[in-house]
């Protein structure tokens, strides 16, 4: 056994087979499936998988809401050592078409829900030869009710290597999405090293008598699994032998109905735009949260709003606020008071956490110097297909392996580092990204658009929203025409949602878009 996702979950199977492993909704209704019962739909859908020619090292798309089929497509991947790679449901046929490109998948599992949208991007993906469909039929799909029935559920598959590949596909810097390549002995590592309360674990032996010895916790997690936090939230939960709680998609009300029914002691969810509907929700009084100990965010930042208003609902509560990325896995833990109203500051988890300077030197704490957070040790390889990417963003200081996150910051005192902000125009809104210039492309394709900035403004729920600012040609298009173009190019969250009009963008003599400008146009519309 290695530090492999899929060695350490079937020795969680020999060792505590019978606990339940995951609740999630089902045909009938809530199921509840032991690790043992996982495994064995797992080994079928492997087998399907294998029999279907898929290898070692080939990638396979996962393209589903939450739920077994999702996980289970991901344990099969690992299993015969092939490669899962997450698919945003929200995505048009376009950008899945990039997506399967791009990421070179040879088969995918797909929601029939999406038939449309993976039929026309499907025929573009050349090396995307076998499909099974979740939820309905497909003629171009084999049905996944039939891929199980006719595969063995036994436990036969070739030896596998921490070295074996594990992708997260993220946003890019051009807009369209990159696929993050680890290692799996350093993924395990660089989200807890199967304990995140303290040291990691040594050997996978430990992780596992860990988890035998250990009081099994239940934990949830709110974000879509193709995200990969909420992936790696279920590993953490099972590698502490405990059992992780989905729901299909996001409802506040069905989220806090899961909560008491099956007294969930520890959420995930992602910023403002998940937990100001949940504070709604809460203060309606008509749910039982006693079990309930640990609320923490990922991928957005809480609002001190917000986080005062849970505060008030939740007073028995732990509030956390995670930092941390595809590229870097979770690294540093929000201070107390820390908002982005009032300056966000971190406190490092690991000691290989720095921040680097211009000239890839460490900054001097309490000197109010700038750098860039950089984090060494269990890192991503780099990018899938982006060596030009790869070789920017990880960098080599003094014989040893960097990762610069792209988080300006400086380094207090006392060794916290306070975040001001990216250096890149990304705009986090609910935990999604958005690349300006993809937007910008789609805009200026409208045949009223002369030119077009897009940049992250305020809001109230999501964090940011996206926000356009237009120099037509001569008369301007009203907003619902510039909406339904977009909406036909682009997934729904990268659509503008705030448009301001101007006689002349403002640009610097060498063309480039000055968004601070922008930002204040936009603020003001």
């Amino acid at each position: 056994m290695e530090f492999n996702h899929a060695d350490l979950f079937e020795g969680l199977v020999d060792a505590i087979g019978d606990r339940v492993a995951l609740v999630t909704p089902g045909a009938d209704g809530t199921e509840h499936l032991t690790y043992a019962e996982l495994d064995a739909h797992a080994n079928r859908l492997a087998h399907h998988m294998r029999d279907a020619g898929v290898g070692p090292g080939q990638h396979v798309g996962v393209h589903l809401y939450n739920g077994l089929e999702y996980i289970a497509t991901v344990l099969a991947a690992l299993k015969i050592r092939a490669v899962p790679v997450n698919v945003n449901y929200r995505y048009v046929a376009a950008e899945l078409e990039y997506l399967y490109r791009d990421a070179e998948l040879v088969a995918l599992v797909y929601d029939a829900d999406f038939e449309d949208r993976v039929t026309a991007a499907a025929w573009e993906a050349p090396s995307l030869r076998h499909r099974v469909v979740c939820g309905g039929s497909s003629p171009h799909a084999v049905r996944y009710a039939d891929a199980l029935s006719s595969a063995s559920p036994a436990r036969d598959f070739p030896a596998r290597s921490g070295e074996d590949l594990y992708i997260i596909y993220t946003g890019g810097t051009t807009g369209m999405p990159k696929g993050v390549m680890w290692r799996c002995e350093d993924l395990f590592m660089a989200f807890g090293g199967g304990n995140p309360y303290g040291e990691p674990r040594a050997t996978p032996d430990e992780v596992i008598e860990a988890a035998r010895a250990g009081n099994p916790i239940t934990m949830m997690t709110t974000a879509p699994l193709m995200h990969g936090a909420a992936q790696m939230t279920t590993f953490i939960c099972w590698w502490m032998g405990g059992r992780i709680v989905y729901n299909r998609r996001f409802d506040p009300a069905e989220v806090l109905r899961t909560i008491e029914r099956e007294k969930v002691v520890s959420i995930g969810i992602t910023g403002d735009a998940v937990a100001r509907p949940l504070t709604d929700e809460i203060a309606t009084g008509s749910y039982d949260l006693s079990s309930l100990v640990v609320f923490s965010s990922t991928g957005a930042i809480l609002s001190g709003t917000v986080r005062d208003r849970l505060r008030e609902l939740l007073p028995n509560v732990m509030i956390i606020d995670s930092f941390g990325s595809s590229e870097s896995g979770y690294t540093a833990s929000g201070l107390e008071g820390s908002t982005p109203e009032s300056g966000l500051r971190y406190r490092p988890n690991t000691p290989r956490l720095r921040v680097l300077d211009d000239d890839l030197r460490p900054v001097s704490p309490g000197s109010g110097a700038l750098g860039q957070v950089a984090k060494s040790g269990p890192i991503a390889l780099g990018y899938w297909n982006d060596p030009a990417k790869t070789a920017r963003t990880f960098v080599q200081v003094d014989g040893e392996r960097w990762l610069l996150t792209g988080d300006i910051a400086t380094v207090e005192d006392d060794g916290t580092i306070s975040i001001f902000g990216r250096g890149s125009q990304c705009i986090n809104t609910g935990g999604e990204k958005v690349f300006p210039e993809e937007v910008e492309a789609v805009l200026k394709g409208h045949p009223a658009v002369f030119d077009a900035v897009v940049t992250g403004i305020a809001d109230e729920r999501f964090g940011e929203r996206v926000a356009a600012v237009i120099q037509p040609y001569d008369e301007a298009p009203s907003t619902d025409e510039l909406d339904a173009h977009c909406r036909d190019r682009l997934s729904g969250y990268k659509v503008p949602r705030t448009y301001a009009f101007v006689a002349t963008l403002e640009r610097s003599p060498a063309g480039k878009a000055d968004y601070r400008w922008a930002k204040e146009i936009a603020e003001k519309a």
